[in-house]
């Protein structure tokens, strides 16, 4: 077969069309005759004449029968991480991947700092800024080739489920405590009596009731977005739950206490608030850990299910504050005492915060997030 320039022509244009970044492996290595009497009888010099190059051909380009190479091999991160509050360099990590994540980082930074496991790490890109979270990749935030980290030390650090399990236990044991009436409580005439009013044994039932449910969701339903928290936060939580459970049980239990002022019809009207909220709750806390599948720290927009219960999601931003609001209220109600109401209170208040903080963190992260939802209350709150 005899090859014409116009075959070779077509033949140097089609080599110099591979995508840029890569380049020839070799020079020109000719082993076919009819080539290389092509390049002998037209071209001796090896080399097309530059009236024939084209927009496709680049004047340096060679013949080859090799594979292409890539031209630059993938770029790493060096970190660096230091003292968010000296700004001493803590560690420098080298050759770190550009699909590294910041949970990967922390292991990197516990292997030369054994003291500061993961969970006790915040790392941050500015030293009075938020925490990154885990999975943020290092290639995608607005750092350089060289990215500077702060970090802050957390402190110790404890399992949430562990948390939640202390501080519910609690007050479950010290109300039955008061309601048995104990020894050293009431005085000894009263050692292991019971009330004679039906109220008193119908607010021990509720109260259980409620901390037995808040076990067992911890146990069973809630899935945790953050393994851990502060070991000091047990020790001011289990006083808030502690300290206002054995308040409200001293009050209720007490041999002197009377029955709520309306009597019979405000205790059942009571029960009947406490009940639905609760069951209003423990809906919204199935509705909230179906959106997150296990292991995942994903978050998604939540909305009403079939559950006439989840129905309120289209009006509030956290409906399961919602209930437990509602839930105390109905106990305030039923028994009627002072410790109760001021532990209502003090709840709402903290919730509000809470939910207020969530409602914000929808706002920011959805686009879409509907625009009629209020934190705690319907068109209030």
């Amino acid at each position: 077969m005899h090859y014409s320039p116009q075959h070779a022509l077509q033949h140097s244009k089609i080599t110099s069309l591979y995508p840029l970044g890569l380049r020839l492996a070799s020079r020109t290595n000719w082993a076919c005759p009819a080539r290389a009497n092509i390049l002998g009888a037209h071209w001796p010099t090896g080399r097309l004449p530059s009236a024939l190059i084209g927009p496709w051909t680049c004047q340096t380009t060679s013949w080859t029968d090799k594979e292409f190479e890539p031209a630059a091999e993938m770029k790493h991160y060096e970190v660096e991480i230091l003292d968010a509050k000296t700004k001493d360099k803590l560690c420098f990590l080298d050759k770190v991947e550009p699909n590294a994540t910041i949970g990967e980082i922390k292991s990197m930074f516990h292997k030369s700092h054994p003291q500061w496991y993961p969970a006790r790490q915040s790392i941050r890109l500015d030293p009075k800024g938020k925490s990154m979270k885990d999975e943020d990749v290092l290639q995608h935030l607005p750092v350089g080739t060289t990215a500077t980290f702060y970090f802050r030390d957390l402190g110790a650090q404890i399992s949430w489920v562990t948390v939640f399990l202390t501080e519910y236990a609690g007050p479950l044991l010290i109300y039955l405590m008061f309601y048995f009436r104990v020894p050293f409580i009431y005085p000894p005439k009263y050692d292991f009596t019971t009330s004679k009013h039906w109220v008193v044994h119908l607010a021990c039932m509720c109260h259980s009731f409620h901390y037995v449910k808040r076990l067992l969701e911890t146990l069973f339903v809630h899935r945790f977005s953050h393994g851990t928290m502060p070991l000091r936060n047990i020790f001011k939580n289990c006083t808030y739950y502690w300290g206002f459970a054995a308040w409200m049980a001293y009050y209720i239990n007490h041999p002197l206490y009377t029955p709520p002022i309306y009597g019979e019809q405000q205790v059942k009207m009571a029960l009947i608030i406490f009940l639905f909220c609760q069951i209003g709750n423990f809906s919204i806390h199935i509705a909230l850990r179906n959106l997150r599948p296990p292991g995942s720290k994903t978050r998604k927009i939540p909305y009403p299910t079939k559950n006439p219960f989840t129905w309120i999601f289209l009006l509030v931003s956290c409906p399961n504050y919602t209930y437990e609001l509602g839930s105390w209220l109905g106990f305030t109600l039923m028994t009627q005492c002072l410790p109760v109401a001021f532990f209502t209170l003090v709840g709402f208040i903290q919730m509000t915060v809470w939910a207020k903080a969530k409602h914000r963190s929808y706002l920011k992260e959805f686009r879409d997030y509907p625009p009629l939802r209020s934190p705690i209350l319907p068109f209030v709150l």
